[in-house]
C-alpha cells in the first residue's frame, strides 16, 4: 500500500473520530459510521460487523453493515468457535481466503457456508478486557477478496476503530454517572422533603436503604422517585 494512500485513510479516520468525539454520537452509531466507512475503503471487503465475547461466553455483533455478520455471530455463539473469536483471543489477524477450504473451526464453517454466502473473512483483535474481547471483521462473497494491502488497511482501521471505542465507552460511562448523580440528587430531595431531614441525613438513609435491600444506590433512587405511593414522613 503506498504510504500516501495509508495517511489519507489515517487522516480520514482522524476526522470522523474527531467529529463522533464532538457530536457526542452514542456508541452503536459511532461504531457504525466506523465500519461503514471501513467498508468503503478496505479492498474486497462487502460487509463489515464488530464481534463481543462476554465474560459469560455470550457471543453478539455490537453493530454490523448487513445481516450477514450477525448470523455468523450467532454461529459462533452456539459453537463457541470461528475466526472473529480466534483473532481475539490469539492476539492477531485471522485471513481466511476461502471458507471452502478451511479446515479450522469445522461446526462454524458447515453452517457458515449454509447459512451466507460469505467465502472471504478479515478479523482483527480490538481489544481484550478481562474476560470480554472485541473483534473486526470484514467480509465478503468472494473467495480470495482480501489482498495484503486489504490486512494492511484493515489494521488501520482496526486500530482507529479500538481507540474510538475506548473514548466512546467513557463517554458513555460519564454521561451514565451524570445521569446516576441527578436521580440521587433528586431522590435525596424527595427524602429531605418527606422527612423532614438535611442533605447529608437523606443521603445515609437512601445509603441504608441501598445495603439493606443489597441494591445499587440509583436504582433505590429511581424507584423511589417512581413509586405511587410516597413514604409516610416520620414525626419528629
Amino acid at each position: 500500500m503506498r504510504d500516501g494512500t495509508a495517511t489519507h485513510i489515517a487522516t480520514q479516520l482522524v476526522e470522523l473520530v474527531t467529529n463522533l468525539e464532538r457530536d457526542e454520537s452514542d456508541t452503536a452509531a459511532g461504531l457504525h459510521e466506523l465500519i461503514e466507512n471501513g467498508v468503503h475503503h478496505v479492498i474486497g471487503a462487502q460487509y463489515a460487523g464488530i464481534t463481543l465475547a462476554e465474560k459469560s461466553k455470550s457471543v453478539s455483533s455490537v453493530v454490523a453493515t448487513h445481516r450477514y455478520p450477525m448470523v455468523l455471530d450467532a454461529i459462533q455463539n452456539r459453537f463457541a468457535e470461528g475466526p472473529c473469536l480466534a483473532a481475539a483471543w490469539e492476539h492477531h489477524v485471522m485471513h481466511i481466503a476461502d471458507l471452502n477450504a478451511e479446515q479450522r473451526w469445522l461446526r462454524y464453517r458447515r453452517y457458515a457456508l449454509e447459512q451466507t454466502p460469505i467465502r472471504s473473512i478479515l478479523s482483527f483483535e480490538l481489544f481484550v478486557d478481562g474476560g470480554s474481547m472485541a473483534a473486526l471483521n470484514f467480509y465478503a462473497d468472494t473467495a480470495h477478496a482480501f489482498s495484503a494491502e486489504s490486512v494492511e488497511l484493515g489494521t488501520v482501521y482496526a486500530t482507529h476503530i479500538a481507540l474510538a471505542w475506548s473514548m466512546m465507552r467513557r463517554q458513555d460511562q460519564f454521561r451514565s454517572a451524570l445521569a446516576s448523580r441527578d436521580v440521587i440528587g433528586q431522590a435525596k430531595g424527595v427524602v429531605m422533603e418527606r422527612f423532614n431531614l438535611d442533605a447529608v441525613e437523606a443521603f445515609e438513609l437512601l445509603r441504608r436503604l441501598s445495603q439493606k435491600s443489597n441494591t445499587r444506590l440509583v436504582d433505590v433512587a429511581a424507584a423511589l422517585i417512581d413509586s405511587e405511593h410516597p413514604l409516610k414522613p416520620r414525626r419528629r
